[in-house]
């Protein structure tokens, strides 16, 4: 689940941020191979018909499977196991009774709690027959992630993370959603620090060995505003045109960067089968 740029983090004085050790990394990554998982699980279920209702279904029962808890239910009222953003929704849509139909693209955003710690990563989704102009938003985004996980090393900042997102996504005439951010994340669900998806090389906070959090850039084929509906959470773009999202939960090495949230199957890359077919419009 994705932060405002102007939330607070939880529990935590702002400004400090957690640097973790050898124990903390292991937990992670089983937390994140586990949300991974649920969401490889569901590459099978993701067809014209389902509801996203039942797709929230099959997250809870996973993870009440593998003993794990969904970080989003009962969080801050919010009453779901995982978040559903369909088309011209940017993120925190809420599952519901709708079917999906051919032609839909799908965020689903999922994180689970194992053994108190937070594994958070989305992916997106085509339903059926896809536009070709939403399969290439699809796979830009997707770039748009793993350039802002490239950028990650010791001594970088997080404006190096936004500046090369905003780079690739504007070079391909795309926007980015400046109204939320990746966060900090561990024993805690948003901690600091924030990571901007758009900004300038060199600003921000120094990347330093330890550090947790998400990078999760949200991606408009048309301008960047964004405006929340009236159930409070749903936010979607204001011209109504498509909007895409990836996410993963990342550490800094003390040579790089970790990825705990990879697909085991390697189906978190543009060429796999959730992503549906492509079709000319």
């Amino acid at each position: 689940m994705t932060q405002t740029g102007t939330e607070a983090p939880t529990r935590r004085q702002p400004g400090t941020i957690k640097l973790h050790g050898p124990e903390a990394f292991a937990a992670m990554r089983k937390a994140g191979q586990l949300t991974a998982r649920a969401l490889d699980m569901l590459v099978d279920f993701v067809k014209p018909g389902i509801t996203t209702d039942a797709i929230d279904r099959l997250v809870f029962d996973f993870a009440m499977d593998h003993g794990a808890y969904p970080a989003t239910l009962y969080y801050r009222g919010y009453m779901r196991s995982c978040c559903t953003s369909i088309n011209h929704v940017v993120c925190h849509g809420i599952p519901g009774e709708k079917p999906l139909k051919d032609g839909d693209i799908v965020n689903i955003d999922v994180t689970l709690v194992v053994d108190g710690w937070h594994g958070d990563s989305s992916r997106m989704y085509g339903v059926g027959e896809v536009p070709r102009r939403a399969m290439r938003l699809m796979e830009v985004t997707y770039e748009c992630l793993e350039k802002g996980i490239q950028a990650v090393k010791p001594g970088a900042t997080t404006g190096h993370i936004g500046a090369a997102i905003q780079r690739h996504a504007e070079a391909e005439r795309c926007s980015v959603v400046r109204d939320f951010c990746g966060h900090g994340l561990g024993q805690l669900f948003h901690d600091e620090p924030n990571i901007l998806h758009y900004g300038r090389a060199g600003e921000g906070v120094e990347l330093k060995p330890g550090m947790f959090f998400t990078i999760e850039p949200m991606i408009n084929l048309g301008r960047p505003h964004v405006k929340i509906l009236a159930d409070g959470w749903t936010a979607v773009t204001r011209d109504r045109s498509l909007s895409a999202q990836f996410e993963h939960t990342i550490a800094v090495t003390e040579t790089g960067v970790e990825v705990f949230t990879r697909s085991p199957a390697g189906l978190d890359f543009p060429d796999n089968p959730a992503f549906g077919k492509a079709v000319i419009g």
